[in-house]
């Protein structure tokens, strides 16, 4: 039997982008279903302006109607301080998600701040963190190259890890934002970030297209890569990366692909197949 890997489902990405709002009673009813299938973290909402992603302007009303449980932790994406003050009030959630770009044009466009100033946020958030007993979560958006001609080189993006690293955070995914990765930089990342950094939590956050996802999570799964964001049916993706050709890695295909693999998950599966069914009616066309 292989390794076990952490399983993030990340219905607020899915969610983020959709062009009609979905009703709050319709989120909470499949929130409700995604707990009840054990993901180990689900990617919930997020405390970001309503006027840059109005979809999920309702967080705070979702957030008591959750029906919680002991084996899946709260996730809550933010930008700034500003929305991590507002998230560490509720007890409900254990990961705080900050999207840091290592493409000066996208942390622009995404956050509105240069990146140094998202570096100056990180260690305020991460200090907010500490106090109110919650775990930051850094994603390294544009982590295996951008479209935006900016420089990159995956020695770029592992020295970023070092320094986020030094601030004390324990949980690291590299996101392939616009799903530019390839196999050989996955691979090159992975090899280096893993053994060098013992203590911190590295993970994928895929985009991708339906013929390349699997690639990528057996690369990064073979250089010691256990932990993946994916969200079902593969629906989702940043609104502000303005790529509607690639979406999350569909959370039944890794399902699927760990069962091939003999790598063990603990899942509900009637739970998750009514989750499946559920996604079809949540975001219909």
């Amino acid at each position: 039997m292989q390794k076990s890997i952490t399983l993030v489902e990340c219905p607020r990405d899915a969610m983020q982008g959709w062009k009609q709002f979905i009703p709050t009673k319709q989120k909470v009813a499949y929130l409700n279903t995604l707990l009840r299938v054990g993901f180990d973290v689900l990617d919930f909402g997020s405390f970001v302006s309503p006027k840059a992603i109005p979809q999920m302007a309702d967080t705070k009303d979702v957030i008591p109607q959750l029906q919680l449980n002991d084996r899946t932790k709260l996730l809550a994406i933010i930008a700034n301080t500003r929305g991590a003050e507002e998230a560490v009030a509720y007890n409900e959630i254990s990961y705080l998600g900050f999207p840091f770009s290592i493409s000066e044009t996208f942390q622009l466009r995404n956050t509105n701040k240069t990146i140094a100033e998202s570096l100056t946020q990180i260690e305020e958030i991460q200090n907010l963190c500490v106090k109110s007993g919650k775990e930051l979560v850094v994603y390294i958006s544009m982590g295996f190259g951008n479209l935006y001609g900016d420089d990159y080189s995956a020695e770029v993006a592992i020295k970023w890890v070092g320094q986020l690293a030094q601030l004390g955070i324990k949980t690291i995914a590299m996101a392939d934002t616009v799903g530019v990765a390839k196999p050989d930089t996955i691979e090159y990342i992975f090899k280096h970030l893993v053994p060098e950094f013992k203590d911190i939590n590295i993970g994928a956050h895929f985009h991708s297209t339906y013929t390349t996802w699997e690639e990528k999570i057996q690369t990064a799964y073979n250089n010691g890569c256990l932990r993946f964001d994916s969200a079902l049916k593969g629906i989702g993706g940043c609104p502000m990366a303005e790529d509607e050709l690639v979406g999350n890695i569909a959370t039944e295909n890794i399902v699927n692909w760990c069962e091939r693999n003999d790598i063990p998950l603990n899942l509900d599966m009637q739970a998750f197949n009514e989750a499946l069914l559920m996604a079809a009616k949540v975001f219909m066309k």
